[in-house]
């Protein structure tokens, strides 16, 4: 259960957890994250949103003292007056994406597949075109060639003959942890990042940089790309009540909806005790 006091840190993912589900960010939300750093207490965005996204994302959390992108493969520290400086940056080897592909086909049959390649702000996603796909606007038809040709952020997949989370469960039996980290974030794609990448690790390396205890961390989710961060924060693990079953077992606390500024009403009441 989470300690008396107050955490040395929070982190929070954003879509489907501190983002609403009409893609804002409440008034009320900004503000409890303004005083939870006016508390001395750093803010930190988690979200599985690659460095494309890095503008969007600092516009939902303007908080946030540190970006943990790309699920934990991309790193930011904002506070320097000086700007952003990346911590880290991850990328997985196309070469190993084509050969884990082709593997994973062979067991579920023919994948739908986009690849994260570029950090440029509103860079496309390359790939197979896929009508579930709920943001066609930052989409580039390519080849799996031409996909796989140079190092990826990370890849999505998915196949009409397995639920999300059956083919994850299938991905990670036949894919081993050295050679892919494997996840979903509630888009109906698995995601395939770099070994060693999770939203965990990413976090990690904000901890380090502050000298923080991940025992004095505290954070919000709702999906399975959120569970090593709630494996590996010890303060507090809070997960909003539309959360993935998953993710509401492990968790210490429930509290309200995305759509209920969940997050926000849990650190105010936080704040105010």
């Amino acid at each position: 259960m989470p300690r008396p006091g107050l955490p040395k840190l929070v982190a929070t993912d954003l879509d489907g957890t501190l983002v609403r589900s009409d893609d804002t960010v409440s008034a009320f939300t900004h503000e409890v994250l303004d005083r939870v750093r006016a508390a001395g207490i750093p803010v930190v965005g988690a979200t599985g949103r690659g460095p494309r996204l890095a503008e969007l994302t600092r516009n939902d959390i303007r908080a946030a003292d540190f970006l943990v992108m790309a699920g934990g493969g991309w790193v930011v520290d904002q506070t320097d007056p000086l700007g952003p400086v990346v911590l880290r940056d991850e990328r997985l080897s196309g070469g190993v994406l084509a050969a884990l592909l082709a593997t994973l086909e062979a067991e579920v049959g023919p994948l739908t597949v986009m690849v994260e390649a570029l950090d440029a702000t509103d860079a496309p996603l390359w790939g197979d075109y896929d009508p579930t796909w709920p943001y066609p606007e930052r989409f580039e038809a390519r080849s799996r060639l031409d996909c796989c040709a140079s190092d990826v952020i990370k890849a999505f997949a998915r196949t009409p003959g397995h639920d999300v989370d059956a083919l994850l469960d299938a991905a990670r039996r036949i894919v081993p942890p050295e050679q892919a980290a494997i996840t979903q974030a509630g888009q109906g794609f698995i995601e395939i990042s770099p070994p060693g990448v999770d939203k965990a690790t990413g976090l990690a390396v904000v901890a380090e940089s502050l000298g923080v205890d991940p025992a004095d961390v505290l954070v919000f989710g709702d999906m399975p790309n959120d569970l090593p961060m709630f494996e590996w924060a010890g303060w507090g693990r809070v997960a909003v009540s539309n959360a993935h079953p998953t993710v509401r077992s492990t968790a210490d606390e429930i509290t309200l909806r995305n759509d209920e500024d969940g997050v926000a009403v849990y650190l105010d009441r936080l704040l105010s005790h």
